[in-house]
């Protein structure tokens, strides 16, 4: 490593251009790891934190909310197994407008039953089960909305006043809003509801029981993270940020393979000169290899370090970004792997450099 080291101190401008381009490289990575948590929770965080193990929907529903109707005789099923809790779950995207000037509202809301293992605050299954209402996500306390404010809920004649606040998240980018059972299937069916509902959360039980009983029922039991997938656009933005840091690994990986390969031309003669001296290929390489990952893991650490700056100065009231720490160590890892990885690229040059023919090289 003397050489290296040496090397990197009296190049230092040269090693320096390379370094910046991967320090940005690194920043853009971690403002995009930070989008993407940020998308992430915007999308799924208040399904996420309700305290369920499956969800079961109508089958072929691709576990999305709005195609799933199921009816009491499903839950029924579910309900007999033992060790397993089942209770239903309505949802459905509506728009709320104010009838006291407040500001309007775009909600995702979810009709749960007051006794419902999903409801675990008592305060919260007092307001579920009082005068229909609607409890808000806290961050609508944010926008304006004070308790006692009354919603006219598109699609129906229902009026309804804001009896609390809970963090309930957001599901699909819009914040949720929790009402009865009864409540959501009024603003969603009208008068004959008949009992629907749009899907079944459960707890507990083993998965060949909940497998008898979905295809008994004809639906389809899922995890909890398999269900994530049926948010608006959880799909599309999880896969376009993967192939964006997919992209950025490879152009990192090709911009240090390249900056390698040129540095192996340029000091063809002094490769010569040691192997001359008796190094062997294998000094040679590790002389080079942690020479990159040196240069590679301090340009990446000062990048990220710049990125999680920049995340934090934007912060989720900006835009819907949010840091996590073993993401933004992914992405740092991910850059040094394969920014030294890269740098493999000039190896079979490395190896067959002669030092008789490098020796006879003119500067």
């Amino acid at each position: 490593m003397f050489l290296a080291l040496r090397d990197l101190r009296r190049g230092a401008r040269r090693f320096m251009l390379l370094g910046v381009v991967i320090a940005l490289v690194a920043v853009l990575s971690t403002v995009l790891s930070g989008l993407a948590t940020g998308l992430v929770t915007d999308g799924i965080s208040g399904l996420r934190a309700l305290p369920f193990e499956h969800l079961a929907f109508q089958r072929g529903a691709d576990a999305t909310f709005s195609r799933s109707t199921l009816r009491p005789a499903a839950l029924e099923k579910f309900e007999a197994l033992s060790g397993v809790e089942a209770t239903e779950v309505g949802s459905s995207f509506v728009n709320a407008a104010s009838m006291d000037g407040g500001p309007s509202l775009d909600l995702a809301l979810f009709g749960l039953s007051a006794d419902s293992f999903l409801v675990e605050r008592p305060e919260a299954r007092a307001a579920l089960a009082d005068t229909p209402g609607l409890v808000l996500a806290s961050e609508l306390r944010d926008e304006g909305v004070e308790v006692g404010d009354r919603y006219s809920l598109g699609g129906s004649n229902l009026v309804l006043p804001v009896v609390g606040f809970t963090f309930a998240g957001t599901y699909g980018h819009a914040p949720i809003a929790f009402t009865s059972l009864a409540t959501w299937q009024q603003i969603q069916f009208g008068s004959g509801a008949d009992g629907r509902y749009s899907a079944i959360a459960l707890r507990g039980g083993s998965n060949d029981a909940l497998d008898a009983a979905a295809s008994a029922t004809e639906t389809d039991v899922l995890t909890k993270e398999a269900a994530f997938g049926g948010s608006p656009g959880y799909t599309a933005e999880t896969t376009t940020m993967s192939l964006i840091r997919g992209f950025l690994l490879v152009i990192s990986a090709l911009v240090i393979g390249a900056f390698f390969t040129v540095l192996t031309v340029q000091r063809t003669r002094q490769i010569g000169l040691l192997k001359a001296m008796g190094a062997s290929n294998g000094y040679v390489l590790r002389d080079g290899i942690g020479q990159m990952a040196i240069l590679v893991s301090a340009a990446t650490l000062g990048g990220v370090a710049i990125g999680c700056a920049l995340v934090l100065a934007v912060g989720r009231t900006k835009a819907p970004v949010e840091l996590n720490v073993a993401s933004v160590a992914t992405v740092a890892l991910s850059l040094i792997v394969a920014g030294v990885g890269g740098s493999l690229v000039a190896f079979r040059r490395v190896t067959q450099i002669e030092p008789a023919i490098a020796l006879g090289v003119e500067p």
